[in-house]
């Protein structure tokens, strides 16, 4: 344990410590460091637009099964509920994450075929597959300062900057030669919907501060962090692979 945990008392220490985690290990990460310098071609960027989509649809499921680990008060299921709705597009027609999303895949390659339900015909990764089911299958164990903690701490603190860092990636002069992506999915959760998701958890996870708490906390933010980069490593592998045939 490195000093600056051992002196955590307050969640803004821990958030100190977790964000320069996801610093030195998601951005440095061969994903992030790929798709920043424009090394991606278009079918390697076709692949991670079709296997991120899978990502995006399982994810309300993750939020339902956060759900059923919370504490039955409102405090603490509302704003899990909150995001679920976000997904939802908050009932406004054509405002549903899948539906942005869609724009998005479609920018990207727009001869991919969709079936009724929006699915195309390539399957869903195996490491997309081990990612959604390591979380849900979290909450199946965790108390529910576990849960808010995997939700708050192993995704929405950091999932603005991610997903603003894909965002302005893709908006990299190789990859928008020949036709300009839609990044409205992008930027919607980088700029409005993550900031404002993590600070509904957080009003829970700061009335915390034992440090046996904290620890734990930390613990599993990195944790559920961990088992979300595994699948951006295991997609840029992929990526590599597609060049190598």
């Amino acid at each position: 344990m490195t000093a600056s945990v051992k002196q955590m008392t307050t969640l803004d220490d821990l958030e100190v410590v977790m964000r320069e985690w996801v610093e030195q290990t998601f951005f440095n990460s061969p994903f992030f460091e790929a798709l920043a310098a424009g090394q991606y071609t278009p079918i390697q960027l076709r692949h991670f637009a079709i296997q991120y989509g899978y990502y995006s649809r399982h994810f309300p499921r993750v939020l339902g099964a956060a759900i059923s680990a919370m504490a039955p008060y409102p405090q603490w299921w509302m704003p899990l509920a909150d995001n679920l709705w976000d997904e939802a597009g908050r009932g406004v027609p054509g405002k549903s994450h899948e539906e942005l999303y869609r724009t998005f895949l479609l920018s990207v390659d727009p001869t991919v075929t969709l079936d009724a339900q929006g699915l195309p015909p390539e399957p869903m990764s195996s490491v997309v597959a081990q990612a959604t089911d390591f979380f849900i299958d979290f909450f199946r164990r965790s108390t529910p300062l576990e849960a808010m903690a995997a939700v708050g701490l192993g995704s929405e603190f950091f999932a603005g900057e991610v997903m603003g860092r894909i965002g302005h990636s893709l908006e990299h002069m190789r990859y928008q030669q020949h036709h300009e992506f839609d990044l409205t999915f992008w930027r919607v959760h980088a700029e409005t919907d993550e900031p404002r998701h993590y600070q509904l958890c957080r009003s829970i996870l700061q009335q915390f501060r034992d440090p046996a708490d904290l620890g734990m906390m930390l613990e599993t933010g990195q944790m559920i962090a961990a088992s979300e980069l595994a699948m951006y490593t295991g997609l840029h592998q992929e990526m590599q692979a597609l060049v190598a045939r």
